[in-house]
């Protein structure tokens, strides 16, 4: 389905029609809804799902004056998630993604329900541009071989120049001055063999934060929610089930 939000033409598909509490998923730099359809399809076994496509991202219009900065497509998200009453509803952000549903929560807490971070970048800071783009290529042969054609079709349609100042706007950023002002649930979830973001790294400095819970998939990359989209889904649904009993 299409919508008009900050009069960008905003794309995002509906999955499933489940009982529990709905999840919106909101891609990384670069990326795409269609990237996150294996874990979309077993989340919407129990879940309504939406795959979200930001401005410039997917199928959704964008200009590189609107879609260039994180605080833009957290504006946009918080906007979009208003328009289609999903206030409260349950985030799932992937890479740069979860940077961004953090923000929102810590914002617009009236938006938010709980957090899921896969992968997040921004912990403890993004590196320079140079090195973000050294580590993707270094992640990409632990990929799976037919997620590759997905991620190529959404850089291209995202385009070298977005990618650039999305890097550019977040190198030397953090979240972890934001997550001390989530009041929600945030599960992170980290690969052991992601090459973007440092797991260990990840779980050292979760401790500091009693809302925060970090785990560690086994053998996963940087697109986890694709590779171990089960594990993903699983993991996914204890934590929002383990919220809907507190």
């Amino acid at each position: 389905m299409f919508s008009t939000i900050r009069g960008v033409r905003t794309h995002a598909r509906r999955y499933g029609t489940g009982l529990h509490a709905p999840i919106v998923i909101v891609p990384g730099l670069g990326c795409a809804s269609w990237m996150y359809r294996r874990l979309a399809h077993l989340l919407a076994a129990s879940h309504t799902v939406w795959l979200y496509d930001p401005p410039g991202h997917g199928l959704s219009a964008g200009h590189l004056h609107n879609a260039n900065h994180p605080d833009q497509l957290t504006e946009h998200l918080a906007q979009w998630v208003e328009a289609t009453a999903l206030q409260g509803t349950a985030l799932l952000g992937h890479s740069l993604g979860a940077e961004v549903v953090i923000q929102l929560a810590a914002r617009f807490p009236h938006l938010s329900g709980p957090l899921i971070a896969c992968a997040p970048t921004g912990i403890p800071e993004n590196p320079a541009i140079h090195l973000q783009v050294g580590h993707l290529l270094q992640d990409l042969p632990r990929e799976r071989p037919g997620f590759w054609p997905w991620c190529v079709s959404a850089y291209v349609r995202a385009g070298p120049l977005r990618f650039y100042q999305l890097a550019r706007s977040i190198r030397s950023q953090t979240v972890l001055p934001l997550l001390a002002l989530v009041h929600v649930p945030v599960l992170i979830l980290t690969g052991s063999e992601d090459r973007v973001v440092d797991a260990q790294t990840v779980s050292n400095l979760m401790g500091r934060f009693g809302h925060v819970t970090a785990v560690q998939v086994q053998g996963a990359p940087h697109a986890l929610t694709d590779r171990n989209a089960a594990e993903i889904c699983g993991r996914t649904q204890q934590f929002l089930s383990a919220v809907a009993q507190r």
